[in-house]
């Protein structure tokens, strides 16, 4: 038995591997990726350097100055107490950029409270030098009952009441789209400098669909406006089934085409998210996103930044997730992935 290495298992749970060990599990997290994707395997180059960041006994590691990305972000969120001094501490550690969030992070629930907001992220304005968003997610969900005001798919669905279920969904969306619009613009009006669609997908593809379409009239009105688009993972459920956007089906796109629909409606930063087996490890978990996201890389014409937060990404499922899985994760996105951000 050889050397062995810290690694991390995806729930962030400490375990003692082998080289040879971790390089069997990233062969196979890299092989199931390619398969379910569709795409090229991963090259042995690619697969050695993986080895070499994962079979390290350095507590933390990270790439070399100069080689470093732009960190985006879904969230400088519940530090509310302080307000704009809590985007402050973004800027005061070294962030490229902060944003402004409801601790309920649905533009549902902003839309009740446009104008606070709206003083908020004009106040953070003259406050900070980095650029400042504002983002939630689409949360198509609440648009249903009991929160809102459309027929639940949830509850249709398993009756076989499909037709009903998709016109629940379809009107939704368009409840969703007219919301974030009108935050957007408002936004837009009180100067900020990007726009965060995180999550986008959560509710199937009636949710992207709703985040597309904004985005496409958000282009079109602000053309300066920075529009990030963060996916809520790997794979668009079909909950609906028969959307499309400018011709493409959403319904179990991966993240290759992903990237295609967010370009074509005018997004300006792409964040695919591959979410994590707390089964498998770190190291399995980060080959598997590698290959899944490495397609986006030959065709985006946009920054690609990838989620790689608590529970995506290969980052573990933990509140507080290990610096050195963190650091691991971040260089191999970066080293081997050629990702433009994280």
């Amino acid at each position: 038995m050889g050397s062995t290495f810290l690694n991390r298992m995806g729930d962030g749970a400490a375990v003692e591997m082998t080289r040879d060990e971790i390089r069997a599990d990233i062969e196979d997290g890299a092989e199931l990726g390619a398969r379910r994707a569709k795409a090229a395997a991963l090259g042995s180059d690619e697969i050695d350097h993986l080895v070499d960041i994962f079979a390290s006994s350095a507590r933390m590691t990270g790439v070399p100055v100069g080689d470093e990305v732009v960190l985006s972000c879904d969230g400088t969120m519940d530090l509310r107490s302080g307000k704009i001094d809590a985007l402050s501490q973004a800027e005061l550690v070294g962030g490229d950029l902060c944003e402004l969030a409801l601790p309920d992070y649905s533009y549902k629930a902003v839309k009740t409270i446009v104008p606070t907001e709206q003083r908020l992220m004009q106040d953070a304005q003259y406050r900070l030098t980095i650029p400042v968003q504002y983002g939630a997610q689409a949360d198509l969900g609440r648009y249903s009952v009991p929160d809102g005001p459309v027929p639940n798919w949830s509850q249709l669905l398993p009756e076989a009441r499909v037709d009903e279920a998709r016109a629940a969904q379809e009107e939704a969306a368009c409840e969703s789209e007219a919301d974030m619009f009108r935050i957007g613009e408002a936004m837009w009006e009180a100067g900020a400098d990007g726009i965060d669609f995180d999550t986008a997908g959560a509710a199937g593809d009636a949710d992207f669909l709703a985040v597309l379409k904004t985005v496409r009239r958000l282009r079109a009105a602000f053309p300066d406006l920075s529009i990030e688009v963060g996916m809520a993972s790997e794979f668009v459920l079909g909950m609906h089934g028969e959307l499309e956007f400018e011709g493409k089906r959403l319904a179990g796109l991966w993240p290759v085409d992903q990237l295609r629909v967010v370009q074509e409606a005018g997004a300006t930063i792409f964040g695919p998210a591959v979410n994590i087996n707390t089964g498998r490890t770190v190291a399995w978990n980060v080959a598997r996103a590698i290959a899944i996201i490495k397609p986006c890389m030959d065709v985006a014409t946009i920054p690609v930044h990838v989620n790689a937060g608590m529970g995506v990404g290969g980052v573990p499922m933990n509140p507080c997730p290990p610096i050195d899985a963190v650091s691991r994760t971040s260089r191999a996105f970066v080293e081997v992935l050629r990702a433009d951000g994280l």
